[in-house]
């Protein structure tokens, strides 16, 4: 049976106009509502990355709004993945909404969608079970800044003339094309699901799309060798377009790739198209698993085997390597490339930076210019601040509310978001702004194939980082807290955050603790883990901001502690 038009169009209110009892209230209820206006399938309140939903269905969707309108300033609402379970009385200063999203004991994917199945939890993803969803702009400066470490050190700080290979067109893949023209090089992106692109194209994140791979080998070259850029589609499975593109001899300049491998019953084997794919998840779940497990396994011996050429290739954090490896690869195979935190993004991280964001709930293209201009005059002298800003203005277009992502650091983002606040105060910006980052940040997620892989001090699978963010924040008095563990099923802990500016001399309370305390924890982490920018970053040291943190205890680890440490 087909469901209500209702089900299927929902949109941010925009204005000045409230329907709950607060600006906090409305503005968390703008953000899941601005979650679905991003949603891949609306229907099924899937937001992005195969099964992640901002809710467990339609009773609690509606449940959900309804608690939001009725909250009281002193009261919070939580949230069990996905599920309204209680309004409790706090205080003013308490968080507005707690959740705790797919924290699974003993996870495997066989558990999980039993209790799925059962109405018990929902796949929270990173942004969507939190509502902190900003579209594809949401991941695209990873993609950049990650392309950016790669031209340095690889391609003498320039990607003009390179060509990327890539794969996944999804909510989260769909940026890598544009990150690449960004760059002025060309990107090859091939996805099973032809609707997907289209969708991508419609978005204008990728420009054209071509029949074959033979086609776009040829259109990729006569652009790179003109030194222009270009995102070119190509509908085709993961496995046999990167089969086939080593077999012809082709080599680009990169290869990674963005499937929804974290979780393989999204992940569409080779043969089959995304209805058959359909069709074999509800009659076989099992079968399902093997044959996406076989197919990941193709793609990434194809990808090992361009490693093994000398082209820069990593894994893009979809845990394909841990699929293989669960797959029955061997652990060496499985694990030949690279992740790409470890291997380009975790400098950024030392010094707080990640994938910040601010979200204009007035729906006013205008609030967004404005806070542009003002990052762009705060912190001018930040060369990974100004050029991004100035080329985000350029390429990326708004999705839903206007949105914008920046890596600022440790100190930056307190000091942005106070003058953000003060905007808001005088008028000058007309609607409140929430501030989220991704759960993929400085101090907020641990998983041992992914963001914490290959910590210095061997600490990669050590999961009180994330606690410690979580706590931090509910005593930084963060509006929404989520603390969460899916991602790689069993492997990943971490934490969603939104923090509001409202104008208010209480917001501005709120933002300098939580401002600091979330990415203060992640420069401490990876001062404990041994990085020297780390520590000067926690000292006041850093390049961006002399905002320092007390630490009872130095960074020295030892096997021993005795009296004479004291």
């Amino acid at each position: 049976m087909t469901k209500p038009e209702i089900y299927y169009s929902v949109k941010a209110q925009r204005g000045p106009n409230l329907r709950c009892k607060g600006w906090k209230q409305e503005t968390i209820l703008r953000m899941l509502e601005n979650n679905m206006e991003n949603a891949e399938k609306p229907e099924e309140l899937v937001i992005y990355g195969g099964i992640g939903k901002c809710a467990r269905n339609w009773e609690s969707y509606h449940a959900i709004v309804k608690a939001l309108k009725d909250l009281e300033n002193d009261e919070t609402l939580v949230m069990q993945s996905g599920m309204p379970v209680a309004v409790f009385k706090t205080h003013r200063l308490a968080p507005r909404v707690v959740m705790a999203n797919t924290n699974i004991m003993k996870a495997d994917w066989p558990t999980f969608y039993d209790l799925q199945d059962k109405n018990l939890t929902i796949f929270a993803q990173y942004t969507a079970g939190p509502w902190e969803y900003i579209g594809t702009q949401g991941v695209i400066q990873g993609t950049f800044e990650t392309l950016s470490a790669v031209a340095r050190k690889c391609y003498g700080d320039s990607l003009v003339g390179k060509i990327l290979l890539t794969a996944g067109a999804g909510g989260m893949g769909g940026n890598q094309t544009r990150a690449m023209t960004m760059h002025g090089g060309v990107a090859i992106l091939c996805d099973v699901n032809p609707e997907i692109i289209e969708r991508r194209i419609n978005k204008k994140f990728i420009d054209v799309l071509v029949g074959s791979l033979d086609e776009a080998i040829s259109m990729a070259r006569d652009y790179a060798a003109r030194s222009e850029s270009i995102g070119i589609g190509l509908v085709g499975n993961a496995a046999d377009v990167f089969e086939e593109a080593h077999t012809k001899g082709f080599k680009p300049g990169i290869v990674t790739e963005m499937c929804p491998c974290h979780d393989p019953f999204s992940y569409i084997p080779a043969g089959y198209s995304p209805q058959e794919a359909d069709q074999l998840r509800l009659k076989d779940r099992n079968l399902y698993l093997e044959k996406a497990r076989e197919t990941m396994i193709r793609q990434l011996k194809a990808m090992n085997k361009f490693y093994e050429l000398g082209v820069p290739t990593f894994e893009y954090g979809t845990s394909i390597r841990k699929e293989c490896r669960d797959g029955g690869m061997p652990e060496i195979e499985a694990m030949t490339i690279p992740g790409f935190v470890a291997e380009y993004i975790r400098p950024l991280f030392c010094e707080g930076r990640g994938p910040f964001r601010w979200t204009c709930v007035s729906g006013e293209t205008e609030d967004l210019r404005k806070l542009d201009d003002l990052c762009l005059e705060m912190f001018a002298d930040d060369l990974l601040v100004t050029r991004w800003i100035k080329l985000a203005r350029q390429h990326i277009p708004i999705e839903a509310l206007p949105a914008r992502i920046c890596y600022l650091g440790f100190g930056q983002r307190k000091r942005f978001a106070l003058a953000v606040n003060a905007l808001i105060r005088t008028g000058e910006v007309k609607g409140p702004v929430a501030f989220s980052r991704d759960n993929l940040d400085s101090g907020s997620i641990v998983n041992p194939t992914f963001e914490s892989e290959n910590m210095p001090d061997g600490s990669d699978l050590i999961s009180d980082w994330p606690m410690l963010n979580g706590l931090l924040n509910a005593v930084g008095m963060s509006d929404l807290i989520a603390i969460q563990a899916n991602y790689s099923m069993g492997e990943a802990v971490h934490t969603g955050v939104t923090m509001i500016a409202d104008g208010t001399d209480e917001a501005d309370l709120r933002l300098s603790v939580c401002m600091t305390v979330d990415s203060g924890i992640g420069v401490v982490r990876h001062a404990q883990a041994g990085y020297d920018t780390a520590k000067k970053v926690a000292e006041g040291q850093g390049a961006l901001t002399g905002e320092s943190i007390k630490v009872p205890l130095w960074w020295t680890p030892k096997a021993t502690f005795g009296p004479q440490d004291l």
